[in-house]
């Protein structure tokens, strides 16, 4: 039988406005976690699924300067954001003071609140090519572009850096010295070298050590995978903010400060419609492909749904898609045609 539901689109707008808890240049914080910007996964939808649960700002995904000033539409696309999810941080990439200031004042008239150069990308067509992690080496380069950013845009510059490019020559102290001279308003630093990738484990030994001596807010990422070390690690590193990555794929409930563990499956599953119908919104066809990354997440602990996993991640079309998707929760829950009329009144 044929799933066709025609579902109340809960709004994703960000929470009540909190205490304000530092500022980054001009731009007041309300919260203390944000979602990391990951390429491919950060964009719209996800960005403000994760401010209605509590992400304090929004990243964009990165984004090449020299995209930026050839005009790139699908690179401007990525630039797109809704007011519920500000205050927006645009993060762009480059390799050159010009390029990169360039590309800044063509993006600003998008309203970002705040531009972030990546610094810590470990691609290696991005950090070979002297971007990224590559300004890690070239650290002079890198101090002139922030210069050149806060001299010629009206908006604070950030930057995402990592701890260093190799495991045994560590040059953070350098590398916020240098920033910070530069006139940066926050560094995020992601607690692993440019070698380590996403291997092992981060240092956030050196995150405290970082904002123990910094003077501008400092955001530590790396490894956060649920609540209690969130909070552990805002506790002893004492950073202003967490910045989580891959663990909230599918886990938005990270920034409210709930444990994922603790929901049922039709609690999970209406946040995950909910953010299936904004990425169909916003991408139109292509959206159940581009979910599929987030499905899995978001149902990964469930058996049933582990079962469909790989039939569903063959699926070519979004009606049977859908299907897949509903036969599977009806399997697992008797609350299954509950959640169904609920999702079928009307606005």
């Amino acid at each position: 039988m044929k799933v066709v539901i025609e579902p109340k689109i809960k709004s994703l707008a960000s929470p009540k406005v909190s205490e304000v808890l530092f500022h980054v240049g001009n731009v007041p914080i309300h919260g203390r976690s944000v979602l990391s910007p990951m390429a491919g996964v950060s964009d719209s939808p996800h960005r403000l699924l994760a401010r209605s649960k509590g992400s304090a700002w929004s990243f964009t995904e990165f984004v090449a300067a020299e995209q930026i000033n050839l005009g790139n539409p699908k690179a401007i696309r990525l630039f797109h954001h809704e007011p519920d999810e500000d205050p927006v941080w645009f993060q762009i990439f480059g390799n050159s003071v010009e390029s990169i200031t360039s590309a800044a004042q063509r993006i600003e008239p998008l309203n970002p609140k705040i531009i972030d150069l990546n610094m810590g990308c470990s691609v290696q067509r991005v950090s070979q090519g002297g971007s990224g992690a590559g300004l890690l080496k070239n650290l002079p380069l890198a101090g002139r572009m922030i210069e050149s950013l806060c001299k010629n845009t009206s908006v604070p510059i950030t930057a995402k850096i990592r701890i260093g490019w190799y495991n045994d020559i560590l040059n953070y102290k350098e590398t916020v010295h240098v920033l910070q001279e530069s006139g940066v308003s926050a560094i995020s630093v992601h607690g692993r070298t440019k070698e380590m990738a996403y291997t092992g484990s981060a240092n956030w030994d050196v995150i405290a050590e970082i904002k123990s001596f910094a003077n501008v807010p400092i955001f530590g990422n790396g490894d956060i995978d649920s609540v209690s070390l969130m909070q552990k690690r805002l506790r002893e590193s004492k950073v202003d903010a967490v910045l989580i990555g891959r663990a909230a794929i599918g886990n938005p409930w990270i920034f409210s400060g709930i444990e994922k563990s603790s929901l049922s499956i039709l609690e999970i599953n209406e946040v995950a419609w909910n953010h299936y119908q904004a990425m169909k919104h916003f991408y139109d066809r292509d959206a159940f492909i581009l979910f599929k990354k987030y499905f899995t997440k978001y149902f990964h602990d469930f058996e049933d749904y582990k079962k469909d996993k790989d039939a569903i991640l063959r699926i070519r079309d979004e009606m049977e898609f859908e299907e897949t998707w509903f036969s599977s929760l009806e399997r697992y829950s008797q609350n299954f045609n509950l959640f169904l009329i609920q999702q079928k009144r009307p606005a």
